[in-house]
């Protein structure tokens, strides 16, 4: 008697890889998972301190504008951390299912997602605290800047080399 899933039988769709294919799927894997350890502290750090501010006293004293602003950074921060979760989740669900070339596409997917909304949440954060402390003229220039910063760092020269080659 054999159960549902021996030993004998592959999981579905690995049969038809070679060697090499699976060797490069596992590294691909790899990189991806070893990416996601590396941006999920600094979600965590933001996500933890943006839900700390509203218990602050001096948040009382922000204005509406700062509220929306905050409301923007929180949200963005929860989105970031779920899509920076998601494909460690979707790879353990579907372990040993033969699928990782699918898992591997939309882990791909929800990183790079997961790193925009990373950006955005950072970048209303220090939209805040720049406002609170300084003139909104001075906030929206210093956010300005860090926009066009983390669009060209973590964007912009990837995007750019891949257009080219």
């Amino acid at each position: 008697m054999t159960t549902a899933m021996s030993v004998v039988d592959p999981p579905r769709g690995r049969a038809d890889r070679s060697e090499e294919e699976q060797e490069r799927l596992n590294r691909q894997m790899a990189e991806l998972l070893q990416e996601l350890r590396v941006a999920m502290p600094g979600v965590q750090v933001l996500f933890g301190f943006l839900l700390a501010v509203p218990f602050q006293q001096r948040f009382g004293q922000a204005t509406d504008f700062q509220h929306a602003i905050y409301t923007v950074a929180l949200v963005a921060a929860a989105l970031a951390t779920a899509l920076l979760i998601a494909p460690s989740a979707h790879h353990r669900i579907m372990f040993e299912h033969g699928d990782k070339p699918n898992i591997i596409r939309l882990g791909t997917t929800q990183m790079l997602a997961g790193l925009g909304a990373l950006a955005l949440a950072m970048n209303a954060a220090v939209l805040l605290v720049t406002d609170f402390l300084f003139k909104t003229g001075t906030a929206v220039v210093i956010v300005v800047c860090l926009v066009a910063v983390y669009a060209t760092l973590w964007f912009g020269i990837g995007v750019g080399r891949r257009l080219r080659s």
